[in-house]
């Protein structure tokens, strides 16, 4: 019964990204311009602090800054389907159930800044690089219904414990009538909640140098801090007792005690009659039930996660008054959080939960990315840019290679200046995640999709420009296959974000 503590804590601690675009734990929505077009990778503009950096000296001398808001909602939807969820004391008869857990980010700000002078520019930028805000599930997710819903039948996977179930059903009644009729029904009830909170800060600080006049280069650092916390608890968990014919719903840990005592006075009237193999058997009822007991406890955790990590990043930019080629590759961040926790009693006593006790630090790493990216001028005012972005996400601590291969994103866009003042712009990215069933749960999942954005641009002075955009994401459904125990899932997400920011010329 170990695993339901196991599976209770996994899900208290199932991570709240509100990650708008990129890789698992890479926002690439760090300005406006993107959200009116992602397809960056080779454009000349400041947004090239994070998405083109050796792009940046092809602006001009000068100081150049960006300052964005954005704000990001996020749902997320798991349909999760047993047959033992029929058995739900709240919701009976449905095999179906559906989670949803709400992702909101109010605000979501970056900066990015370069002073260019002859053929240096100095460049730093700040942004929420993962994560960025809160998650909700109300009624916890289905991984752990899963495991309350098997409580009536985990007894019968144990120490051949149906034959023990019918000894003292049965044989109780026979010997002393007094002690018959406690059973366990098919019924079961919990209260679950989950909320969890994470941002990753990434700051940047790089140089760009201007080979020549098509060809400039970039070297950097990039610094993540990373917070986290998750509150959550499971609760009031419930089975159906049946006494004498009689059914009612009480605590679980209530029902196994009670059990247990029974077994043991069970036991002990074998041993008077000299039935002692009998007895050893039943006592091993006894102590199962004991354990049901204990493992069926509320839990509550409250988990604050901290850590930093540092990685290089290279650039490089090819430039011409029509054609703009670029690449850039930021190494991967190696992250450990390190855990301070204020748990009950009742998690910090499993030692399969060893790892999220207090003090114990947990591997977190940003997967290295490599983004490629083309534009073109069709007219002096139309532009139109494609770009590539590959994530060696296998490479990092959280997944192992059985589970998903590396992912892909793929980005089209124009731009248009419909004048002086106005400019439009708008793209699209389809984002392919390379997971299986193996990498794919209630706890953690990624599902592709397509995402599109589209703005406009203000030049309320030569020196200031204002951005404005909306960016909107469409998930495919991920559909995993039939588990031994008949049950399945479906997940799937939306995503939404609107933005403001403004671009100064100093």
């Amino acid at each position: 019964m170990n695993r339901i503590r196991l599976y209770c804590i996994a899900v208290l601690m199932a991570a709240a990204e509100c990650a708008t675009a990129g890789g698992l734990l890479t926002n690439t929505n760090q300005n406006i311009a993107f959200l009116r077009n992602p397809a960056r990778d080779a454009a000349i503009g400041i947004d090239g602090v994070y998405s083109n950096p050796a792009g940046v000296i092809f602006l001009g001398e000068g100081f150049h800054l960006s300052l964005n808001i954005q704000n990001a909602h996020q749902t997320r939807t798991i349909q999760t389907t047993s047959p033992l969820f029929v058995n739900n004391a709240t919701n009976p008869g449905h095999q179906l159930h559906v989670f949803e857990g709400k992702a909101d980010a109010p605000i979501i700000p970056s900066i990015q800044a370069a002073w260019n002078k002859d053929k240096w520019s100095f460049q730093f930028g700040f942004a929420i690089t993962g994560g960025g805000g809160k998650c909700e599930f109300d009624n916890g997710l289905g991984s752990f219904e899963q495991e309350v819903a098997g409580i009536p039948y985990k007894p019968v996977e144990q120490s051949n414990a149906m034959t023990l179930m019918n000894l003292l059903y049965d044989g109780l009644a026979r010997i002393n009538p007094t002690l018959a009729g406690h059973k366990m029904g098919d019924g079961y009830a919990y209260d679950s909640y989950m909320r969890g909170r994470q941002y990753y800060y990434g700051f940047t600080l790089g140089t760009a140098y201007k080979v020549s006049e098509n060809l400039a280069v970039y070297g950097g650092v990039r610094l993540l801090y990373g917070s986290a916390n998750y509150y959550g608890y499971v609760k009031n968990i419930q089975v159906e007792h049946i006494n004498n014919s009689n059914s009612e719903m009480v605590a679980a840990s209530q029902h196994f005690s009670e059990q247990a005592l029974k077994f043991s006075e069970y036991a002990g009237m074998l041993e008077q009659m000299g039935k002692t193999d009998e007895a050893k058997s039943i006592k091993k009822g006894a102590t199962l039930s004991t354990a049901l007991s204990q493992n069926t406890q509320d839990i509550e955790l409250n988990c604050d996660q901290t850590g930093w990590g540092i990685a290089p990043i290279i650039g490089i930019d090819y430039h011409t008054s029509k054609l703009n080629l670029a690449a850039k590759y930021e190494f991967k961040t190696r992250m450990r959080l390190k855990n301070k926790s204020a748990n009950s009693l009742s998690a910090e006593n499993l030692s399969m939960l060893d790892s999220y006790a207090d003090g114990e630090k947990v591997a977190d790493d940003s997967p290295a990315l490599l983004t490629v990216g083309a534009q073109y001028s069709i007219l002096p005012s139309v532009r139109v840019m494609a770009g590539w972005h590959h994530f060696f996400d296998v490479d990092t601590k959280q997944y192992t290679k059985d589970m998903l291969g590396d992912s892909n994103e793929y980005l089209l866009g124009a731009e248009w200046d419909i004048n002086d003042i106005v400019q439009v712009s708008a793209g699209g990215q389809r984002t392919k995640y390379n997971f299986n069933d193996e990498g794919m749960n209630d706890i953690s999942f990624n599902v592709s999709s397509y995402s599109l954005g589209f703005g406009v641009g203000v030049n309320v002075t030569e020196k200031v420009k204002i951005n404005a955009a909306y960016f909107q994401t469409f998930y495919d459904d991920y559909n995993k296959g039939v588990d031994a125990n008949g049950v399945t899932n479906s997940f799937t997400r939306t995503n939404r974000v609107i933005g403001i920011g403004v671009d100064l010329k100093l």
